[in-house]
């Protein structure tokens, strides 16, 4: 049985972003069913990361709204916030900890007392590594120790950016292959990437269609 609702939906209608005086976008809809991939693409600057953060409640719409399950996100936002998991640029990984520790307490945010360490550690070929001062690990495998607390402490939605950063060829295989077992349980994604992703049967949302031309902006 899936650990996710199974017909609830993530639902962006009208959306538009503003940071500081510039308007990112504007009319944007997207929608993120159980097992549904949303890839968003664009060049810098286009909104990708600003939508990402949006979908996670860090940014406030401009224009529009979030509902999940039919309900309208700003009701309850940190009920709604229970069921994401957003990894930005940063890896937010404390140089003092060791990776076991850090997935305890990124589980422990969350509220989950028994957080699948075992299993996250695995799914990202960090058990060699599991017990050693954070300030040890390479780039690529303080990404991976990101990643793992996606299997650590399950949530229906994942907002990723760029999650491939500093990976390598085995990296981005158990990268696929972790997205790959979150859709099959009934989860949704949104990634924003400028690599290739593995992930059959996504929707892609270009940002450039909603850009706002300088008219539009002479206008606002």
């Amino acid at each position: 049985m899936s650990p996710f609702p199974e017909k609830a939906e993530l639902v962006g209608e009208n959306l538009a972003c503003r940071r500081g005086e510039r308007l990112v976008f504007r009319a944007l809809d997207c929608r993120l069913r159980s097992g549904g991939a949303l890839v968003l693409t664009g060049p810098n600057g286009s909104g990708k990361s600003s939508l990402l953060r949006l979908l996670a409640t860090l940014l406030v719409p401009a224009a529009g709204r979030l509902l999940w399950g039919g309900v309208p996100v700003a009701r309850d936002p940190a009920g709604y916030r229970g069921a994401i998991h957003y990894l930005g640029h940063l890896d937010g990984v404390k140089p003092a900890l060791t990776p076991r520790e850090m997935l305890a307490f990124w589980a422990a945010l969350r509220g989950i007392r028994h957080p699948a360490t075992d299993a996250a550690l695995a799914a990202f070929d960090l058990e060699r590594v599991a017990d050693w001062p954070c300030r040890w690990l390479s780039a690529g495998q303080r990404r991976r120790l990101a990643l793992a607390r996606l299997v650590a402490g399950p949530a229906p939605i994942w907002l990723l950016d760029e999650p491939g950063a500093a990976l390598d060829d085995d990296g981005d295989a158990r990268l696929a292959a972790a997205i790959a077992a979150h859709r099959t349980a009934g989860g949704r994604i949104a990634v924003a990437t400028h690599q290739p992703i593995d992930m059959p049967g996504a929707t892609s949302l270009a940002l450039k269609d909603f850009a706002v031309s300088p008219a539009e902006l002479a206008a606002v």
